[in-house]
């Protein structure tokens, strides 16, 4: 059989618990899956908004070789001056020219170079950004004259305009992948083009929450309609989610999609400092304490 390449897609990491479960988790799958490639979703990492240089740095350290993000992506002020400095940080594409940054990355492995590309839907999403398709349809041109792998992840929140995308780009990319919703759909499937698609990866979070977040903050949301904070649910075990991907190296074209599924549960600990706990809702790594 041909040399096949192997890539994982992982939905949208939520806060602690997500972040945790996923550095832990990358070099064990990495080796028992056979992955090439690993990609992941960090808008949401620091406390559910946004992501930190060095929860990013710590993603990348675990194996993660690009971090896409999405509407979430400057919710930490000190994101701005790091992102034009780290390359495998993607915020979405169709930003206007000059935005600190860039919506695509093209990075070397051993089965040949691969191209990520970040872009946000419009639809029912703020803030309102650049034609997702516009934008691109012209990147991709440009990825193609130097990578037959390209992956697309479109950040967007309703299933038609994520799958008009997929549809959109079938035969030009390897794989389409959306997120946003913390949902993942049940409908992979490979396009007739070779495209594989999944209209939403799902989220990387509690398992026994509300899309991450505390239940009981999210029921009283609904019940009172007043403003309520939305902590992220911290207890329990963890479910990781996204989308393994299997390609033709040569062509580019997928061979299979899969939905990935994996529950983590967090080691029994001592109990958090409230060094520790003030950090994360600061939306920060805490200290070490020695």
């Amino acid at each position: 059989m041909a040399e096949t390449f192997k890539l994982l897609f992982l939905g949208d990491i939520v806060g602690e618990p997500g972040r945790r479960a996923v550095i832990d988790s990358l070099p064990r799958l990495r080796e028992e899956l056979g992955i090439d490639f690993i990609v992941v979703n960090g808008e949401n990492a620091a406390n559910g908004r946004g992501i930190t240089p060095r929860l990013a740095i710590d993603l990348l350290r675990a194996g993660a070789a690009v971090i896409t993000t999405g509407d979430h992506v400057w919710d930490q002020r000190e994101i701005v001056a790091f992102l034009p400095t780290e390359p495998r940080l993607l915020r979405p594409l169709n930003y206007p020219p000059g935005t600190p940054g860039a919506g695509s990355v093209i990075l070397p492995t051993a089965k040949g170079p691969v191209a990520v590309v970040n872009v946000q839907g419009r639809t029912f999403i703020n803030p309102p950004l650049e034609n997702p398709f516009l934008a691109v349809r012209a990147e991709v041109e440009r990825l193609r004259q130097e990578a037959k792998l390209i992956l697309v992840d479109i950040h967007a929140e309703t299933t038609s305009e994520k799958i008009a995308m997929g549809r959109f780009l079938d035969g030009q990319v390897t794989a389409v992948v959306g997120t946003h919703t913390h949902v993942q759909t049940a409908d992979e499937r490979v396009f007739p083009g070779g495209t594989a698609f999944l209209c939403d990866a799902g989220m990387c979070g509690p398992l026994d929450s509300c899309l991450g977040r505390e239940t009981g903050a999210i029921l009283e949301k609904f019940l009172t309609g007043l403003p309520v904070p939305f902590p992220v649910e911290r207890a329990g075990a963890v479910r990781m989610c996204g989308a393994l991907i299997t390609a033709d190296p040569e062509t580019g074209r997928a061979l299979s999609i899969e939905r990935f599924a994996r529950d983590w549960t967090p080691p029994t600990p001592a109990g958090p400092t409230p060094g520790a706990v003030a950090a994360e809702m600061l939306g920060r790594e805490a200290p070490l304490v020695l």
